[in-house]
């Protein structure tokens, strides 16, 4: 009988994980939705916005203005920036494994670290990574909460501290798919890569070309907006790539909750089985005993 006390703790036990990985599951589902939306309708905006900044500086290399701001100047780089997009809980499955393996793959040398989500601190702290900064950012993923960490991240460039600024993030490509990607983002050197990165992703693109052909005039000048327009691109891009790694989180965590919960409800009908297998077995014993004693 303790074997049969023994099967029963553990499918109640079993039963009590399912509920909570269950539930979790749920939650993990309504933000996703959420996280997805969100991701999906910044797509639009950050290739708009950096078809704004290609086409004001074609505008000004056309005039035969050179292009004077430091986002546009190519360095020899010494020290690597890179934001490293994390989770702040486990449980979404090998998200923030892969991510940490294409970092130590990729990354190479000098480079310093500005975190978001508590993993991604773990990970550089763990490894012995210069850290130039840790950021939280909630579950809602405010635009205002992005603020310190560009601006952080943006006096580092322009003092020198680091060369480039890179994004290290999980890439959302559906519930079922999150690719780790490490996106340059400064110096600005290639736009027309990034503009046709973002246009794979974005549903409709016909609706999205612009007419590179048509006169277009400035107010105030091409060289004011571009003095500014930089600054807000990279401030949009980290934010959106932000959205992404927040669907990526969401999606990866359902799916590894829904796996659990599955084969929670697969071992519980195993022992289930090896229960009344059990239990038959000793009421048979018991018979045999019963009518060992009989015949006796």
């Amino acid at each position: 009988m303790a074997n049969l006390r023994d099967i029963r703790r553990r499918i109640k036990s079993v039963k009590n994980t399912r509920q909570i990985t269950r539930a979790m599951q749920l939650v993990s589902s309504s933000k996703m939705k959420r996280a997805q939306d969100a991701a999906l309708a910044g797509r639009p905006y950050a290739f708009i916005l950096g078809q704004m900044l290609h086409t004001v500086s074609r505008a000004l290399l056309a005039s035969g203005t050179d292009i004077e701001h430091p986002f546009f100047e190519k360095r020899s780089v010494k020290r690597r920036g890179i934001l490293l997009l994390s989770t702040d809980k486990g449980l979404c499955g090998p998200l923030n494994t892969n991510l940490f393996r294409l970092i130590s793959e990729q990354v190479q040398g000098e480079a310093s670290f500005f975190t978001v989500g508590k993993k991604g601190a773990q990970y550089v702290a763990r490894e012995g990574l210069d850290q130039a900064g840790a950021y939280e950012i909630s579950d809602k993923a405010e635009s205002k909460e992005v603020v310190p960490l560009v601006d952080s991240a943006i006096a580092a460039y322009k003092a020198g501290h680091i060369d480039t600024l890179e994004i290290a993030y999980p890439s959302f490509v559906n519930v079922l798919v999150q690719e780790p990607v490490l996106l340059p983002i400064l110096p600005i050197l290639d736009l027309e890569s990034m503009l046709a990165e973002l246009k794979k992703k974005i549903k409709g693109d016909a609706e999205l070309e612009i007419d590179e052909s048509r006169a277009i005039t400035f107010e105030p000048s091409a060289a004011d907006i571009l003095a500014s327009l930089p600054e807000r691109y990279v401030e949009f891009m980290i934010y959106q790539m932000i959205l992404e790694s927040r669907a990526s989180e969401y999606s990866a965590r359902m799916v590894a909750m829904k796996s659990a919960t599955d084969n929670a409800s697969k071992l519980v009908d195993s022992l289930t089985l090896d229960y009344n297998k059990a239990r038959q077995a000793a009421i048979t014993q018991e018979i045999l005993e019963i009518a060992a004693a009989s015949a006796a």
